[in-house]
């Protein structure tokens, strides 16, 4: 079984329900599981700040998620056209990762959530690019073969999936189920592929 690791932050509800969808994407592909986990706030001094378990929702991500996924794809809110302080600070505790090499070679695909149209999503999703370039991951995006893709009138990019929000947070539209979905299928076919070598 090829395990895609989903890893994100939300703090609305946005992005986690991004990521449900992402989820049932991966596991329309056979041979493949999706395993859910969210990264927990940090405080101003960047120190974790919730429980080692959450009340609620998936479990944290922990070094022993990443060294054990065959693909990864991480999620965000944009803040300020960047990933969210919890996700970096999640991000910047891999070295022990990165040192092992645990993730060269695998696919990896990124999406985030907006409060507007032009809330920055396509910068966010290329700042969690950088450091999945770094671990020496392979990068997928969206292909245009993907219907949802040329209609969508909210979110939705090539370089992943993507979804506004508004203010009042508004459900997924009709295109960014489909995308996200999308998404999940691409990195969970990636990852087969891959591991056949």
């Amino acid at each position: 079984m090829s395990i895609i690791l989903i890893v994100y932050y939300s703090r609305y509800g946005s992005v986690d329900r991004m990521a449900q969808k992402i989820a049932e994407g991966v596991e329309a592909v056979d041979g493949c599981e999706a395993r859910m986990r969210r990264v927990a706030e940090v405080s101003s001094n960047h120190q974790q700040t919730e429980p080692a378990v959450p009340k609620q929702g998936p479990p944290y991500a922990t070094e022993q998620d990443l060294q054990q996924c065959d693909g990864l794809i991480l999620g965000s809110p944009s803040y300020f056209g960047n990933m969210a302080a919890a996700l970096k600070h999640y991000i910047d505790s891999t070295s022990q990762v990165w040192l092992s090499g645990a993730l060269i070679g695998k696919p990896a695909g990124v999406f985030t959530a907006t409060s507007s149209h032009h809330g920055g999503q396509e910068s966010v999703l290329l700042s969690m690019m950088i450091p999945l370039l770094h671990h020496g991951m392979l990068i997928a995006g969206i292909p245009y073969s993907e219907p949802a893709l040329q209609q969508t009138r909210s979110g939705g990019t090539p370089y992943g999936a993507s979804h506004t929000a508004g203010h009042a947070g508004q459900p997924l539209t009709e295109d960014e189920e489909q995308i996200c979905q999308a998404l999940g299928r691409q990195i969970a076919t990636l990852s087969l592929k891959l591991g056949k070598d």
